[in-house]
C-alpha cells in the first residue's frame, strides 16, 4: 500500500467525483481509478459504492479514510519536522477563518508568513467558529480565528486577539437613522437579519437580548455578512454586526448599542504536538497582536 493511494482515497472521498478527484490530485482520471481499484483489490474490500452518477464511501472506506488521513499527517509531519531541523519550515497549515474576521489584518499576515516560509503550502478555509473547534481538536486544522461570545472551549488552546461590542445596522429612512445610541429596549420590536440560529456569531446577540429579557423577531438569515448588509439596504431588516464589517455607504448607518451584544475573537489552535509550521504561524499571530 503506498501513500499516494491513499492521498486518492481522501481525494475521492472529498470530492465524490473521479473527475475532481483526478484534477485534485494532478493525475488522468484512469490513473486514479485504476489505483484505488488496486488498493481495494489488496485489501479485500471496496471502499466505495459507484454508480454512473454517484461515487459514496462504504463502510470499510469510512474506516479507511479515518485512518488514512492520521498515516498521511504522520508523514507530512514527519518530513516537516525533518526539516525544521535544519532551519527550514515545510509541510502544510491548515488555517480556519470566520468571514467577520477584524482584530487582525489576515492578508497581510499570510504574506509575511508565506515570505518567511515560502516551503509551506497554506490552506484557508472559511467556516463557523464551532465548527473549527472541533476541527483543531481532532487535527484538521492547526489553528483558526474564532468569533464567539464567551470563552474558547478547553479541547483547544487559544489566545484573546479582541473584544468589541457590536453595533446596530440601519438601512435608509429608517426611524432610528438619526440617533447616536440605542438600547436593546429600543430596537427589541424591529425586524432583524442574523447568522442562523445556533451559530457562534448569531449566540451573542441571542445571548444579550436573554439577558435584557427582551425578545426580538429575526425573520431573515443568512450566513455570509454580505448578504446581511444587502438585506439591511434594501430596509427589510436591521442588524448587529462589528463596526469594521460595515462599509461607509450612504445606504447604511451605524448606532452604537451600549447595552448591546459583545463578540470576543481568538486565535485558537491545538497544542498537542503542533507541527513546525502551525507553530510558526501561530507565534506570528501572536507577536503582531502584541
Amino acid at each position: 500500500m503506498e501513500l499516494q493511494q491513499m492521498r486518492y482515497v481522501i481525494a475521492l472521498a472529498e470530492e465524490r467525483s473521479f473527475t475532481r478527484a483526478a484534477a485534485r490530485c494532478f493525475v488522468v482520471q484512469s490513473a486514479l481509478s485504476h489505483q484505488i481499484k488496486a488498493l481495494e483489490d489488496e485489501l479485500g474490500a471496496m471502499l466505495f459504492a459507484r454508480t454512473s452518477r454517484r461515487v459514496e464511501l462504504t463502510t470499510a472506506g469510512e474506516a479507511f479514510v479515518i485512518e488514512a488521513r492520521a498515516t498521511l499527517a504522520a508523514a507530512d509531519r514527519a518530513v516537516a519536522s525533518a526539516a525544521a531541523t535544519t532551519g527550514e519550515i515545510r509541510g502544510e497549515l491548515n488555517i480556519g477563518v470566520i468571514p467577520t474576521v477584524t482584530a487582525i489584518d489576515l492578508p497581510a499576515a499570510l504574506r509575511e508568513f508565506h515570505t518567511s516560509h515560502p516551503a509551506v503550502r497554506i490552506r484557508l478555509r472559511m467556516g463557523s467558529s464551532d465548527a473549527f473547534v472541533t476541527d483543531i481538536a481532532t487535527g484538521r486544522l492547526d489553528a483558526a480565528v474564532l468569533g464567539l461570545a464567551g470563552p474558547v472551549p478547553p479541547k483547544v488552546a487559544s489566545r484573546e486577539l479582541a473584544r468589541e461590542r457590536l453595533v446596530a445596522v440601519i438601512g435608509p429612512g429608517h426611524r432610528h437613522q438619526m440617533r447616536r445610541r440605542l438600547r436593546l429596549r429600543d430596537i427589541a420590536g424591529e425586524t432583524f437579519v442574523d447568522f442562523p440560529e445556533g451559530t457562534p456569531g448569531r449566540a451573542q446577540s441571542d445571548l444579550a437580548f436573554a439577558a435584557a429579557d427582551e425578545r426580538r423577531e429575526v425573520a431573515f438569515e443568512a450566513t455570509s455578512t454580505e448578504m446581511i448588509l444587502s438585506i439591511v439596504a434594501e430596509g427589510l431588516a436591521i442588524a448587529l454586526l462589528p463596526p469594521a464589517v460595515v462599509p461607509n455607504v450612504p445606504a447604511l448607518r451605524t448606532v452604537s448599542v451600549p447595552d448591546g451584544p459583545t463578540r470576543i475573537e481568538y486565535l485558537a489552535w491545538s497544542d498537542f504536538n503542533p507541527s513546525p509550521a502551525a507553530s510558526a504561524f501561530v507565534k506570528l499571530l501572536s507577536d503582531d497582536a502584541g
